[in-house]
């Protein structure tokens, strides 16, 4: 099939690659968001899928929004036959749907219905999901409710953030929406409805959401941690100012006597109270400067005793 790719971060590259190197179909297009400003000189920078397309020699549009003209124009002349989607980041309206022939066809990092919305695999550790996985699914005019082609599923490991759980399936995904085109090409792939229950929402976090509260139990501050890791990074406040959270904790067994937000210091370790178990700091990232382990900061900040976050 001709297909005209759209995707935008990191996380949509491995699908964009292997749908490269399928002998069965042929990219003829990429779909990204415009340039936007990153780092400290706010320079435009282009997405990562727009420079790797660049590097495969593939034409890039950047509309401004997927309902311009000039690029549902643009996108009528290349005729695909089907518009793989992973994580492009825009609302598409019917004036673009109605071009390819077999629609547009989403990889989406959660088995739906569950965790519709943007953020899926966050909502997945927050939420203590022991599995979860990807769907590919046709487009429809609804949030992430169209029917299904086919589904993976991933363990959801004690240990993992949002980021290295995105990162396995954002490859294994590449292959199910490899599959799924092969399966569109060729017949043999029908998409079903999805069903009407078991339906949750995954709206993308803000930095409000990944404050920290520290009467909640260990259990729940540790998901917290882990499911806003990279983006948006769970914080609290230490001395009025804001104490980010960049790796995971470690949960103490007993109940421990620290008041909730209370910190007690070792040579080697720094623990935290909260509304059931003491947690152990990993690393830590005060305002302005880089990660470190949270004893090298405690060290440095040399806390007082009965001083606490948040």
């Amino acid at each position: 099939m001709r297909l005209v790719f759209a995707g935008t971060p990191e996380v949509a590259v491995p699908a964009l690659d292997a749908l490269i190197a399928s002998e069965r179909h042929e990219v003829v297009a990429v779909v990204t968001r415009p340039d936007a400003p990153a780092g400290r000189g706010r320079r435009l920078v282009a997405s990562p899928v727009a420079q790797r397309a660049e590097e495969a020699g593939i034409e890039i549009l950047k509309p401004a929004k997927p309902s311009d003209p000039e690029f549902l124009a643009r996108l009528t002349e290349l005729a695909p036959d089907c518009c793989p989607v992973v994580a492009y980041g825009a609302l598409l309206r019917p004036g673009a749907l109605e071009i390819p022939k077999h629609g547009w066809v989403n990889l989406h990092f959660s088995l739906l219905p569950a965790w519709r919305g943007a953020a899926p695999v966050q909502h997945a550790v927050l939420a203590g999901d022991e599995v979860t996985g990807a769907s590919t699914f046709r487009i429809d005019e609804g949030l992430d409710s169209g029917p299904v082609f086919g589904i993976l599923t991933e363990e959801v490991r004690p240990t993992d953030t949002s980021g290295e759980l995105l990162t396995r399936l954002s490859v294994a995904g590449a292959r199910l929406l490899t599959a799924t085109m092969d399966g569109i090409e060729d017949g043999s792939l029908q998409a079903v409805p999805q069903p009407a229950e078991g339906v949750t929402v995954a709206p993308k976090l803000n930095v409000e959401d990944a404050r920290i509260t520290w009467e909640h139990p260990a259990l729940a501050i540790d998901r917290l941690v882990r499911g806003c890791a990279p983006a948006p990074g769970a914080w609290t406040l230490f001395r009025e100012e804001r104490l980010k959270l960049s790796g995971p904790v470690k949960l103490l067994t007993g109940a421990g006597e620290l008041a909730p937000g209370e910190l007690a210091v070792a040579k080697n370790s720094v623990r935290v109270g909260t509304g059931s178990h003491e947690i152990e700091l990993g690393e830590v990232q005060p305002q302005g400067k880089k990660p470190m382990r949270a004893a090298d900061w405690a060290r440095g900040v040399r806390i007082e005793s009965g001083e606490r976050l948040g």
